[in-house]
């Protein structure tokens, strides 16, 4: 069930970059608009991250993933009946703390319940290959379900897992031991964490239709939030980012920055592969998942297999060139 519902975050992730076109479409979107639809669910997510792992350690990891579940459930119905631009992204970033609060919170019930040393490796097997393997198949089944059915239907195919997983919550999950209100709640450090990387992104984003002078000062204000943010937590009791922890483990702060340029490139692959093959392929949306894939096993099969037929001009042009394309 855990995984389960870890499944329909990651997919939640992808399964919208497909289904972009259609969605421009439908509510009018402008090319740099659209990018909210992904961008307000992947900084709300990454923003509320830490704090919603503070939440599981003050109020219960099964309470707080239960909350977080029905949020997540209940901002995937406001998507799926979003009728303007702004309710859209509003339920998008919705969605995105709810993502936040299901996620540790979920793997802290995989640590804590599977204690044996061998179980846990299975456990974490399992975790680690539904995490890869969501946002590929997240690709996917954008496209089906978006051709098929519409793109609400990206958002209402959530519906009935999370009230599946809602329901299992009681029966499976442990019940949570006292739960400890020690440090506090840094909703200060969350808050300024996310409007900064907000400010960032907006500032890039609208970098080509918005003046110079106000795409400087976006990022001036997003420098001096993460300043400020630095400063709460050097002072917080509990704060979300302990200072000097990436300094006492360089491997640490390697990892995340790996970590981190991983994202943003499979992200904005996603994203730029959806709009740009569709208006290269076709003006369905499932080529886009669909040819990455196809494209994937074609080329494992033969990488440099000279195509069948006869020779053609623009074949003997590409030869000359310097090889088949």
């Amino acid at each position: 069930m855990v995984c389960a519902t870890q499944l329909m975050i990651v997919l939640d992730g992808t399964i919208v970059n497909v289904a972009l076109p259609a969605i421009q479409d439908s509510l009018g979107f402008s090319g740099a608009g659209l990018s909210w639809v992904v961008n307000a669910y992947l900084l709300t997510f990454g923003g509320f991250l830490l704090l919603g792992g503070r939440a599981g350690d003050l109020f219960g990891r099964r309470c707080v993933f239960a909350f977080g579940l029905a949020l997540f459930t209940f901002a995937s119905l406001l998507c799926g009946l979003a009728v303007s631009q702004g309710l859209l992204v509003a339920a998008r970033a919705l969605q995105g703390v709810g993502g936040a609060i299901i996620a540790p919170a979920a793997l802290s019930i995989i640590i804590t319940t599977f204690r044996d040393p061998g179980e846990r490796a299975r456990a974490m097997g399992i975790w680690a290959f539904v995490v890869s393997g969501g946002a590929s198949i997240g690709v996917l089944l954008g496209g089906v379900l978006t051709q098929t059915v519409g793109w609400p239907w990206i958002f209402f195919v959530n519906l009935p897992v999370g009230l599946a997983a809602l329901s299992l919550c009681r029966p499976l999950l442990d019940p949570d031991p006292k739960p400890g209100t020690r440090g506090g709640f840094d909703l200060p450090g969350a808050l300024l964490v996310t409007s900064s990387l907000v400010a960032a992104v907006y500032a890039i984003i609208g970098a080509g239709e918005n003046p110079p002078a106000f795409t400087a000062l976006l990022l001036l204000v997003a420098a001096a939030l993460m300043v400020a943010f630095a400063a709460v937590e050097r002072r917080t009791e509990a704060p979300l980012v302990p200072p000097g922890v990436f300094a006492s483990s360089p491997n640490l702060a390697v990892s995340n920055v790996v970590m981190a340029l991983a994202v943003v490139g499979v992200v904005g692959w996603f994203f730029f592969r959806a709009s740009i093959s569709r208006g290269c392929s076709s003006t369905t949306p499932s080529p886009p998942g669909c040819y990455t894939c196809r494209r994937r096993s074609r080329s494992e099969r033969s990488p440099r297999a000279p195509p069948r037929g006869p020779s053609t001009a623009s074949g003997s042009s590409r030869r000359y060139s310097g090889g088949w394309a």
